[in-house]
């Protein structure tokens, strides 16, 4: 792992842990947020967890509860938490975790060498990458693109986009990205040696 990733503390001492480590933890298995931190650090205080899997359901089902809410500000909420996923593709992204999975995903499309016509045709894909994030936020105001890549190449991610982004269909799209975000942070804790 990259020296500029930290590592995960024992699930048994998160409860433990002052504020600061505990939004520490949810930026490294999630994306940096205020609204995340808000809406769980206090609660992952407050439980015992047996492994990193309990906390990210926890998370998770905090998400689902944003999603049911009839609340507007809830909604909001929500989106601004599903929204500090970096876009897919993103040339400058904070995260080091996400530099990774973005790194992974063009290693796995340029396997197949790096000669021009390869360069050129990873040229387009960006470019297309980059037309179908504007096309996707602008179908889903406010939500960034998220699945978890998993080794999968950027034409493949792509083809996933275009489906989503026809379907139009933003519960759906919230679901969807509440599942990608808990997927990525178990891989994220699976990676950081986490149980």
């Amino acid at each position: 792992m990259a020296s500029d990733v930290p590592s995960l503390p024992p699930i048994a001492d998160v409860p433990n842990l002052d504020a600061v480590a505990r939004a520490q933890i949810l930026d490294l298995l999630f994306e940096p947020s205020t609204q995340l931190h808000t809406l769980s650090v206090t609660p992952i205080a407050e439980t015992t967890f047996s492994s990193y899997a309990d906390l990210i359901a926890l998370v998770g089902e905090q998400f689902n509860t944003l999603l049911n809410s009839d609340l507007e500000s809830d909604q909001k909420w929500l989106d601004v938490i599903l929204g500090a996923h970096p876009r897919l593709g993103e040339k400058k992204v904070d995260s080091a975790l996400s530099r990774q999975e973005q790194a992974a995903m063009k290693a796995a499309e340029s396997a197949a060498g790096r000669d021009s016509q390869a360069q050129a045709e990873a040229e387009g894909v960006a470019e297309k990458l980059a037309d179908l994030n504007r096309a996707y936020e602008a179908t889903f105001p406010g939500l960034r693109y998220v699945t978890f890549v998993n080794g999968r190449p950027r034409p493949v991610i792509m083809e996933d986009m275009e489906r989503r982004i026809k379907s139009a269909d933003l519960r759906q799209e919230k679901i969807d990205a509440i599942q990608a975000m808990c997927d990525i942070a178990k891989d994220r804790a699976r990676k950081l040696g986490a149980s």
